[in-house]
C-alpha cells in the first residue's frame, strides 16, 4: 500500500490544495472519478455560461423594440451553440491532462475511490494511505421520488449538456438558480418551457420582490407553475406527462413536454466515498461536518465545496480550499472561514445577484436601514430603458456598515462587486461614497441605493 503526505480527493477546488502541496515538496495523490475539472468546468459554470450568453443576445435583440429598434432573428442554430460550448472544456482537459505528467512524488487515481479504514482509500484495485485528506467530492442532482420517475429518461443539470437537438418543449422541475437559468436557456431557443416550483416563490433565498419581478419577467416567455407539487410523470409516446398538485388549492394540472429537466436540489457525493469509516460524521442530509477551520470530526481530515453543502458557488469552494489547506500546515495559527459576504449571482433573465444578509435575516439581530434604488433613477439606467431593474441595501442604523445588497437587472453581477469589496474592508457605506463614480453610468446606482436608506416598514 502506498503512503503519501497528502491525499486530496476531488479535481475541481481540489486542485489548488494539489498545487500547494506540490510547492511544499510534498508526496500528494490525487483521487477524482472524472471528468477533470470537477462540477464547474464539466457540468456547471462553465458550459452554462457558454449557453446562456447566447440566450441573452436573443432576449435583448426580442426587447430591443423599446429602445426604437425593430429587429429580427432569422434562426437560431442549436447545434453551432451546443458545440461552441463543449469545446473549451475539451481543450481544459488537454490541458489539465498534459500538467499531470511527468510531476515527480504525485500520483493520480482515476477512478470513484471509498474509504475502507482511518485514512485509507481503496480506489479500484489499488489502496492508498495519507497523512493529511482534503475532501472536494462535490456533490450530484438530487432525484426527488416522484411516481414514475424510474420510467423517465430526464435529464438533469449534468446530461442536459449533452443534447444535441433542440427539444420543441420542455418541463422543468425546480425553481432554484440552476432551474431558472436554463428556463431561460430554453425559452430564448425557441423552445416551449413549463416550470414546477413546488414553493410560491422562486430562487426561496433571494428577497421577495426580486422573486417577484423575476416571475413577472419568466411569465412573459414561458409557463410558470408556482407553488405546484409535481406528483407523478407518465410516459405517452415519444414524449411525458408531468401531473401536479397545487400546494394551495389542491387543483391538479398537468402539461405534456417533449423533454423534462429535473433541477430540485443537490446531494453531496459523501456517501459513495463511504467517509464514516474513517470517522468522517454526517449531518442528517448526507453533507460532511466541519468546524468553522474546515476540519471534520477526524483529525487531519478537511472537507470544503458542494461536499459539505454550505454556500455551493466555485468561487465559495476556491476559498473554502485555501483555508483548508492554511489551516492544515499552521494548525498553530488557525484561519476560520468568513462567510459574512458571499457573493453569488444568478445569470438568468434578468440576472441576479446579491451578497450578505437579506432584510428578513437582517432584522433578527440589527436595526437597520433599507435603501431601494430603480435602474431608471440614474441617467444610464434610463437611456436603457430599464424601468423594472432596481438594487436593494440593507445598512446597520448604529455602525453604518452594509448587511446585505440585492439587485436584479442588466449587469448585476459586475455592479455588486464594489459592494462585496467594501464588506471585506468591513462594510461601512463611507467607503463605497469616498470613491469618485463615473457619470452617466450604471455604477451610479450602488450610489444612489445607499442615498436613499430609510427605516423600513414594520
Amino acid at each position: 500500500m502506498k503512503k503519501f503526505d497528502v491525499i486530496v480527493i476531488g479535481s475541481g477546488s481540489g486542485g489548488e490544495i494539489v498545487e500547494a502541496a506540490l510547492s511544499h515538496n510534498f508526496s500528494v495523490a490525487w483521487v477524482d472519478k472524472g471528468p477533470l475539472g470537477g462540477t464547474c468546468l464539466n457540468v456547471g459554470c462553465i458550459p452554462s455560461k457558454m449557453l446562456i450568453y447566447p440566450a441573452d443576445r436573443i432576449v435583448e435583440i426580442q426587447e430591443a423594440e423599446k429602445l426604437g429598434i425593430k429587429a429580427e432573428i432569422k434562426g437560431v442554430n442549436f447545434g453551432t451553440i451546443m458545440k461552441h460550448m463543449r469545446e473549451p472544456i475539451r481543450e481544459s482537459h488537454e490541458h489539465m491532462e498534459q500538467g499531470l505528467q511527468n510531476i515527480e512524488e504525485f500520483s493520480f487515481y482515476k477512478g470513484l475511490g471509498h474509504f475502507i479504514s482511518d485514512y485509507t482509500l481503496k480506489i479500484n484495485d489499488e489502496q492508498i494511505q495519507g497523512d493529511k485528506i482534503f475532501i472536494g467530492s462535490g456533490a450530484r442532482p438530487l432525484i426527488p421520488p416522484i411516481k414514475g420517475v424510474e420510467t423517465v429518461d430526464y435529464l438533469t443539470n449534468e446530461t442536459v449538456f449533452n443534447l444535441t437537438k433542440k427539444p420543441d418543449s420542455i418541463a422543468i422541475i425546480g425553481g432554484g438558480y440552476i432551474a431558472v437559468e436554463f428556463a431561460h436557456f430554453f425559452a430564448a431557443m425557441g423552445t416551449k418551457v413549463t416550470v414546477f416550483q413546488r414553493s410560491d416563490r422562486l430562487i426561496n433565498s433571494s428577497e421577495p420582490e426580486i422573486s417577484n419581478l423575476l416571475l413577472r419577467q419568466m411569465e412573459k416567455r414561458m409557463n410558470v407553475q408556482t407553488n405546484v407539487e409535481v406528483f407523478e410523470f407518465k410516459k405517452e409516446g415519444k414524449g411525458y406527462t408531468v401531473f401536479g398538485r397545487n400546494n394551495s388549492t389542491g387543483k391538479e394540472t398537468k402539461v405534456n413536454s417533449e423533454k423534462i429537466l429535473i433541477a430540485t436540489g443537490r446531494k453531496s457525493n459523501a456517501d459513495l466515498l463511504k467517509v464514516e469509516n474513517t470517522g468522517v460524521k454526517t449531518d442528517k442530509r448526507g453533507y460532511i461536518i466541519v468546524n468553522e477551520f474546515l476540519e471534520t470530526s477526524k483529525k487531519n481530515i478537511w472537507a470544503f465545496g458542494d461536499a459539505i453543502g454550505k454556500y455551493m458557488f466555485k468561487h465559495v469552494a476556491n476559498e473554502e480550499a485555501l483555508i483548508a489547506w492554511q489551516n492544515a500546515v499552521h494548525d498553530h495559527n488557525k484561519t476560520p472561514m468568513d462567510y459574512s459576504a458571499v457573493p453569488y449571482a444568478v445569470f438568468t433573465y434578468p440576472q441576479i445577484a446579491t451578497v450578505g444578509l437579506t432584510e428578513e435575516e437582517s432584522k433578527k439581530n440589527h436595526q437597520i436601514l433599507v435603501g431601494k434604488a430603480m435602474y431608471s433613477d440614474v441617467a444610464k439606467g434610463e437611456a436603457m430603458m430599464e424601468l423594472e431593474g432596481f438594487s436593494k441595501a440593507i445598512v446597520d442604523k448604529k455602525s453604518g456598515k452594509i448587511l446585505g445588497f440585492h439587485i436584479i437587472g442588466p449587469y448585476s453581477p459586475i455592479l455588486i462587486q464594489e459592494v462585496v469589496n467594501a464588506m471585506a474592508l468591513g462594510g461601512q457605506i463611507g467607503y463605497i461614497g469616498q470613491g469618485m463614480h463615473i457619470h452617466p453610468a450604471l455604477s451610479e446606482l450602488i450610489l444612489r441605493t445607499l442615498g436613499k436608506l430609510k427605516e423600513p416598514k414594520s
